[in-house]
């Protein structure tokens, strides 16, 4: 197992490098106010015979699961996905993937609705035969914690007389987004686990050591500068390597040995930089921060609008070549109807541009307990307010996106409403970036998002973040039928048939009545003619 454990500081003022203390078989923080990413790799052969009979039908796998509550990015970490778990899977060939949904819902747990890839996952759109190695199937579900994971890999995969990986374990219920990554030409699971804050204090105070003999650790105290091109990141700080082998080289399998410049312990600051693809907000000359805020519009019926509120004067792209789009994860009981957004004028209207790619659970007619995919993903091009004479609109700038709610299945509810959850969307630029940046250099890269894949290699995206005021997820309330009433409805439908069908069968027999009489009529008169 190797790992690495990347700190960045949050106010690079405030920091001393006197808090950093590097022994022989250890690494100690005192009172450091950071970001931190922990990444674990494991090889195959480290893991349980489960985990490695579910990876060995898996070409890749990418697991991804983030928390409901609003962060604070920091570079590099800045990248959003929508809150809830996320799988994006491609099979291998020949293989049946029968073992991934038990899997799923053993590790993560039994309220997970994944019956099989085939029928619960839905196929990732492919934009262009250069995006062809993207994952080829996607899963979606809102999971508001990782409690089942924690004792999963508390009861699995730590020792019961190894308290220490039992208190590490337990630190991801408090992670803001943790990451799962496995591929056949890797032949490794790799775990990424970041907090945007110490959790419970506020700042750092602990000791990283090793496990066993033989194990080395890769720790970095990085702090974010200024970068000399548009398509880098740049940091400086401290690098070191805990274990025996402490002065990294090339030949390592490390992975950002090109950035470890130091002989250890704790030289002098590094500074580095390299190309990336997620990129914070510039700085803007507007008062107001850009922001986004998501809402369902009252009163919401059978046909909610979402609508997606900004600073209409901090809409300002980042760059020419950049263009605001927002990725929508939508469960089952929600859907969008693309004949709908293929109106360019109602797309005006709502201050939308285009539908740039729809997959899943897109079945106009059918209720939700027929639906068998965990939902649909859209992505959709936003408009942006215009400029008068180069001045920016004041206000709010408002894109209204319209949903369709399916019928959910009839329950008790005396109400006749359902509460039901939807998560937020996320909201980003995207831009081209120069043909000749390098985004695989970056040792804190994060693909596979679901969007990502829609978009070109050499696209760089800049987040917006969401209003920091409660959580990421909307509630809105689905007419249901309630079953204690139900029974009027059947009678009445049944009186209603009787009543109908007795008036259609009275008015044919009128018509009958009143042909056989015409007609016994008609016989009477010929028959006096004859006479």
């Amino acid at each position: 197992m190797k790992q690495r454990t990347t700190y960045i500081v949050c106010n690079p003022d405030e920091f001393n490098p006197d808090k950093l203390h590097v022994f022989d078989d250890s690494f100690s923080l005192v009172s450091v106010d950071a970001a931190k990413e922990h990444r674990l790799t494991f090889s195959l052969s480290e893991l349980p015979q489960e985990l490695y009979r579910v990876l060995r039908q898996c070409h890749e796998l990418h697991i991804r699961w983030a928390s409901e509550q609003p962060y604070s990015t920091i570079p590099p970490f800045v990248s959003h996905i929508s809150p809830g778990l996320h799988a994006f899977f491609t099979p291998q060939k020949d293989r049946s993937p029968e073992l991934l949904c038990p899997s799923l819902k053993k590790i993560f747990g039994d309220n997970l609705e994944c019956e099989s890839p085939k029928e619960t996952f839905v196929n990732m759109p492919i934009l262009s035969e250069r995006f062809s190695s993207s994952s080829t199937s996607q899963y979606y579900q809102l999971l508001p914690s990782l409690d089942d994971l924690v004792t999963y890999i508390q009861q699995s995969l730590c020792p019961k007389s190894n308290s220490k990986c039992q208190q590490q374990a337990s630190t991801l219920g408090s992670a803001t987004y943790v990451d799962f990554d496995y591929d056949t030409i890797s032949h490794a699971l790799i775990l990424n686990a970041f907090w945007a804050r110490e959790p419970s204090e506020g700042s750092w105070t602990e000791s990283i050591s090793l496990q066993k003999e033989g194990d080395t650790i890769e720790v970095g105290v990085l702090t974010s500068e200024k970068a000399v091109d548009k398509e880098d990141l740049a940091f400086s700080g401290f690098l070191t390597v805990v274990g025996e082998d402490s002065k990294p080289s090339t030949s390592n399998h490390s992975c950002w040995t090109a950035f470890l410049l130091t002989d250890s312990p704790l030289a002098e600051p590094t500074r580095f930089q390299f190309p990336s693809r997620h990129h914070p907000l510039p700085q803007s000359t507007s008062s107001t921060p850009l922001i986004y805020t998501t809402s369902f519009k009252q009163p919401t019926g059978l046909h909610p609008s979402l609508a997606l509120t900004f600073p209409a004067s901090s809409l300002t792209p980042p760059d020419e070549t950049c263009a605001l789009h927002t990725y929508l994860t939508l469960p089952s009981f929600l859907f969008i109807d693309k004949y709908q957004l293929s109106d360019p004028l109602f797309l005006a209207s709502l201050n939308l541009v285009f539908l740039r790619s729809i997959s899943g659970a897109t079945d106009l007619e059918a209720p939700d307990w027929v639906i068998s995919q965990w939902g649909s993903a859209a992505l959709l091009e936003l408009a942006i307010p215009p400029q008068h004479n180069g001045t920016p609109q004041s206000g709010d700038w408002e894109v209204s996106i319209p949903l369709h709610l399916r019928y959910l299945p009839p329950n008790h509810n005396k109400s006749g409403l359902e509460s039901s959850t939807a998560p937020w969307p996320v909201v980003f630029w995207a831009c081209r970036a120069e043909e000749g940046s390098k985004m695989a250099v970056n040792p804190f890269d994060r693909v596979n998002l679901g969007y990502d894949g829609l978009f070109g290699p050499k696209t760089m995206f800049y987040h917006v973040p969401p209003t920091d005021v409660g959580g990421l997820v909307e509630r809105i309330e689905v007419p249901v039928l309630d079953l204690d009433r139900a029974g009027y409805v059947e009678w009445g439908t049944v009186v209603a048939v009787v009543l109908g069908v007795a008036w259609v069968c009275w008015r044919l027999g009128v018509v009958v009545w009143r042909d056989y009489k015409e007609g016994a009529t008609g016989v009477e008169k010929e028959a006096k003619k004859k006479q």
